[in-house]
């Protein structure tokens, strides 16, 4: 017998891998300074990962760094959620307890989905942020836990890794910005075929600059041999080397196999087959230890003394000389905490379990259930369910698998572990027709389904049914990003409901099906919900019909505005309140509030969404307060009430950090950007956007804030760069996008861009598809900064040959645009008479008092852009009719404000008719004691007499071949002049250098700006002095 006997057959000194352990050792030293550090160590299955690890470790523990490892389970197919992690943790609770309860403060709750012993866990709120609102509290528990010492946590096994703890890993590898913490995740390079899920994530982490990959290669022979000498505590024979060599191709486990193979006596271990090589030192064992090592092998990565007691059928004299004699064989270890046993290497567990006949595993399993039932103390309780579904599924008893299987799903749900809820729950629709009748009709919704309304029916009482399992599947492929299963489980579902008449369940499905066809850009949704809609017509209240009337409601606010919206969600109110559905009705509620300020009842709407919002925060509904506070910041800033918008983002932002609802804050954070930026407070405006793109999970938020970046750029005169938010903005929303409040503001930044550019056409093309499209109630918040930014392009470009042709049809587009549009208060009224004014000056009609009344609308506001930008205009052609003193000091106002605000164009745009004008912009200027000739503009930006000969004709929309033929030169000579030009004007296109040469004059009469006491050069009649 081996009892007795311990098998050498680990090599106590560590071969090779010199280089590898530096850069592990590196990361350490690199994490002191505070900056985390993130590992992959990958290789196939024997190459040596675990001994690396373990010698890392070592060092990690003399330089003083608290160590945790975990290792991933395979239990079945799904999975236990967060195995490694929470494992880890465990271990970091038992070193660090104070120190952990101190990083967990105020979230204990939360972080028991992950570390149980934090607390019980609760079972809600689900949503599709819950996954996300968990990760950032880990990663945030995991900063603060390292904030002060050095962290190392191991990960082992991810090719077993369950689609939580794959997520979560990346999140942490991408999101993890301070602490001296240091992550090592290894996995079995050879496992990972073409469509292994943890191929995905490896290709994403080789894209992050912040993942160092380590790859183990095999030992070349003279590894082999230091292997070989320390195994055998002496030099080995050279064609013993070589042997061992050719068999194991330089794989360390298999090195390591083989050695042991030949000390045991087993000369037949030198064989071709790898399952025969693994099982050959287990089949010399004693039976009872042959009988054992197959009983652990089912049992898990790890089974626990007392589980192995119960299930081996042994007493405990002969299951401790069983064990001895397995672990003196180095086939089993003990594990490091003692109370459990698990094999040396996991490719001879799996040859073992390889090895069992189909009866003989089945048997098995069923002994470790029968176990697990009869003592509940056996195993972990959080690992208890999941590891019970397991055993009874493999035991094949669907009348035992079932419900064991539809509790697991419940419990990944809980631990917000949605895509292990979906396949335990697919698992759980496969058992259902081989499950007993009377086991299905024992089975109630209360006890396992949550997502599907009662609806009249009794939950406690009422069978689950087929249909309420496919509506789980539903909501978790959903919350576990999974869509397009989603969407497969709704077509599915939809057609078993052609047998079995069911209208309320149809109209779930079908706003289910909405919300996955929008969110997958394969629609809008609305034929979804129309068909609810329908199913729903004539029925009496229920929470179904007050959810599909809500969604209707939603969509068409945000889709498709009209009075018909509101009559809808005052509807789904009511009906939410008929069936006590409080959610429901909050939600409705806020859509009714929204949709009451499009209307016109400012007052009305901001009230009902403040007492939802105050009723939402007092139920802890932190979702629902999250979306008041959303669209509440949003109806402030169309009410022109931008500061008090500010003040209440802050609040919401802040209830949403505390909450982590990452996608409300990321709204939240774009709503401030937006207020901020008419505030003139551009820089915070542009830390608010950022903020939104750096938290943001959808894309909605992420393409407003790439939008509000791309605004900022604009007014700043930074047009390429605008250009790249502009189609980083497109790119989010994607090609479905049929929203108003997103699709016109993108009409407005390519029209401001094009307009830059000197692209004329392309506005009067932009314009012309954005008025085609409409502006629909509530969106006059849009439409008017869209309108005005035209008028004031076709102004901009007049006197440019270019623009001539089609100039009388696109200002009547814009004067008729704009006579469909609200003015509700007094921002918008300003911007009516600003276009007013715009569209005269396109025309060359406006005069002093239309700008006068521009500016005293607009000086009411909390606007300083615009009124900066009004009272430009309003200097100009005051000093058009001989008025300096007052254009004098709205210049000097409007520069204040231009370079308060950092806008470079408009402060270029004010110090060129400052200069003009020999007016000082500043206290410290001074003006000329006697006039001096004006200084030739195209000579002050170094154009030689040729280009600007060649500007001229370029403004005038010529091309190189034109050009050549007008000056006597070639159109390569023309060709190379342009291109000298484009580069000193500091511009891209021939577009943008006509329009800055139109902007700043260059070929123009010095006008209306000469020395003090020049009288008006212009027939414009004069006005009161404005105030100022």
């Amino acid at each position: 017998m081996l009892g007795d006997v311990e098998t050498r057959s680990v090599s106590p000194v560590f071969v090779g891998r010199a280089d590898e352990l530096a850069v592990l050792t590196d990361a350490l030293t690199r994490a002191a300074d505070r900056e985390p550090q993130a590992l992959l160590i990958g290789g196939e299955a024997g190459v040596g990962k675990t001994r690396l690890t373990e010698e890392f470790l070592c060092e990690a523990d003399r330089l003083g760094a608290v160590v945790a490892v975990g290792g991933c389970v395979e239990i079945g197919a799904e999975g236990l959620p967060f195995a490694p992690f929470s494992t880890a943790l465990r271990t970091l609770h038992r070193l660090l307890p104070e120190e952990l309860a101190a990083a967990a403060a105020g979230q204990e709750d939360e972080l028991a989905r992950i570390l149980p012993e934090l607390g019980d866990t609760p079972r809600g709120p689900h949503d599709e942020e819950s996954t996300a609102r968990l990760f950032e509290l880990t990663a945030r528990m995991l900063e603060r836990l390292a904030a002060d010492r050095t962290v190392v946590l191991v990960l082992e096994d991810l090719h077993w890794a369950d689609t939580s703890t794959r997520h979560l890993l990346s999140y942490l590898f991408r999101t993890l910005g301070s602490g001296r913490l240091v992550v090592v995740a290894t996995y079995r390079s050879d496992d990972v075929h073409r469509r292994h899920p943890l191929r995905p994530l490896l290709a994403e982490l080789d894209r992050l600059r912040t993942v160092r990959k380590i790859e183990l290669s095999r030992f070349n022979r003279a590894e082999v041999r230091r292997q070989l000498a320390g195994i055998l505590a002496a030099q080995p024979d050279e064609d013993f080397v070589d042997t061992v060599f050719d068999r194991s191709d330089g794989n360390a486990f298999f090195v390591e196999e083989l050695v042991a193979s030949r000390e045991s006596g087993c000369r037949t271990g030198l064989t071709e087959s790898l399952r025969d090589l693994l099982l050959v030192r287990v089949e010399v064992l004693p039976d009872e230890t042959q009988r054992l090592v197959r009983i652990v092998a089912e049992g898990g990565s790890t089974v626990e003394y007392p589980l192995l007691r119960a299930v081996a059928g042994l007493t405990e004299d002969e299951l401790i000389e069983a064990l001895r004699a397995a672990v003196g064989a180095n086939i089993l270890l003990a594990t490091p905490d003692g109370d459990g046993y698990r094999f040396r290497h996991s490719l001879v567990r799996e040859a073992v379990s390889d090895d069992l006949l189909p009866g003989e595993r089945a048997r098995v399993n069923r002994r470790y259930a029968e176990a697990v039932e009869a003592d509940a103390h056996l195993i972990r309780a959080e690992e208890r369910i999941i590891r019970l579904a397991s055993y009874w599924y493999t035991a094949n008893d669907p009348a035992k698998a079932l419900p064991a299987v539809l509790a697991a799903s419940v419990a990944a749900r809980r631990r917000h572990a949605y895509s292990e809820q979906l396949n335990l729950l697919e698992r759980a629709l496969d058992l259902w027709d081989s499950a007993p009748e009377e086991v299905r009709e024992d089975l109630r919704p209360a006890d396992y389904a949550d997502v599907y309304p009662p609806c009249g029916c009794d939950p406690a009482t009422t069978p689950l049914q087929r249909l309420d399992l496919l509506a789980e599947a539903t909501v978790a492929a959903r919350y576990g990003g999974e869509r397009e299963r989603a969407l497969k489980i709704t077509k599915t579902a939809l057609r078993l409901l052609e047998e079995h008449a069911d209208p309320l369940r149809a109209a779930w499905f079908w706003t289910e099906r909405s919300r996955l066809v929008a969110s997958l850009g394969r629609g809008d949704g609305w034929e979804e919900i129309a068909r609810a809609q329908e199913l729903v017509r004539g029925l009496p209240p229920s929470q179904v019909h007050a959810e599909v009337l809500v969604r209707a409601a939603s969509w068409g606010m945000l889709h498709k505005p009209g009075p018909g919206n509101l009559a809808a969600a005052e509807r789904a109110v009511e009906y939410a309140r008929m069936v006590g559905a409080a959610e429901t009705e909050l939600n409705a509620r806020i859509t009714v509030g929204a949709l009451l300020t499009d209307a016109g009842d400012g007052p009305g709407g901001l009230a009902e969404m403040h007492a939802v919002r105050e009723r939402a925060t007092e139920l802890g509904l932190a979702l629902l307060a999250g979306r008041a506070h959303i669209n509440l910041t949003s109806q402030l800033e169309s009410l022109g009430r931008s500061h008090e918008a500010v003040e209440l983002c802050e609040q919401g932002a802040e209830l949403a950090r505390r909450s982590r609802l990452l996608d409300t804050e990321a709204w939240v954070f774009g709503n401030m950007a937006e207020s901020l930026y008419s505030l003139g407070r551009w820089d915070e405006a542009a830390e608010a956007a950022r903020r939104t793109l750096q938290v943001g999970r959808s894309a909605a938020p992420r393409g407003s804030a790439s939008a509000r970046l791309g605004y900022l750029a604009l007014a700043r005169g930074e047009l390429t760069e605008a250009a790249h938010r502009l189609a980083a903005a497109h790119t989010h929303f994607g090609t479905h996008e049929t929203q108003p409040q997103h699709r016109i503001p993108l009409h407005r930044l390519a029209i401001g861009i094009a307009a830059g550019e000197g692209r004329i056409a392309d506005v009067r093309t932009g314009t012309a598809a954005a008025v085609d499209h409409g502006f629909p109630l509530g969106q006059h918040r849009y439409a008017w900064p869209l309108l005005l930014a035209s008028a004031s392009a076709e102004a901009d470009a007049r006197g440019l040959p270019a623009a001539e042709a089609g100039r009388a049809a696109a200002l009547d587009v814009l004067r008729t645009a704009a006579r469909t549009l609200a003015t509700p208060v007094p921002v918008w009224t300003a911007h009516a008479e600003y276009l007013r004014a715009e569209l005269l000056r396109a025309e060359a009609r406006d005069t002093v008092a239309d700008w006068t009344a521009v500016e005293e609308s607009v000086r009411a506001l909390e606007r300083p852009y615009l009124l900066a930008r009004a009272r430009y205009r309003l200097a100009e052609t005051l000093l058009a009719v001989g008025d300096r003193e007052p254009a004098a000091a709205l210049l000097r106002e409007a520069h204040a404000t231009a370079d308060r605000i950092g806008s470079r164009r408009l402060r270029e745009d004010l110090a060129l008719l400052s200069r003009r004008a020999r007016i000082p912009l500043t206290a410290d200027d001074t003006p000329p004691e006697a006039p001096e000739p004006e200084p030739d503009p195209a000579e002050a930006l170094g154009l030689t007499s040729r280009e600007q000969d060649v500007l001229r004709l370029v403004a005038a929309g010529s091309t190189n071949r034109r050009i050549a033929e007008e000056l006597f030169i070639s159109p390569k000579t023309a060709s190379v002049h342009v291109s000298n030009i484009l580069a000193k004007l500091g511009v891209t296109g021939r577009g943008e250098a006509a329009a800055l040469a139109h902007r700043l004059r260059l070929f123009s009469p010095p006008g209306p700006v000469g020395p003090p006491g020049a009288g008006p050069v212009s027939d414009r009649p004069r006005a009161p002095r404005p105030r100022v």
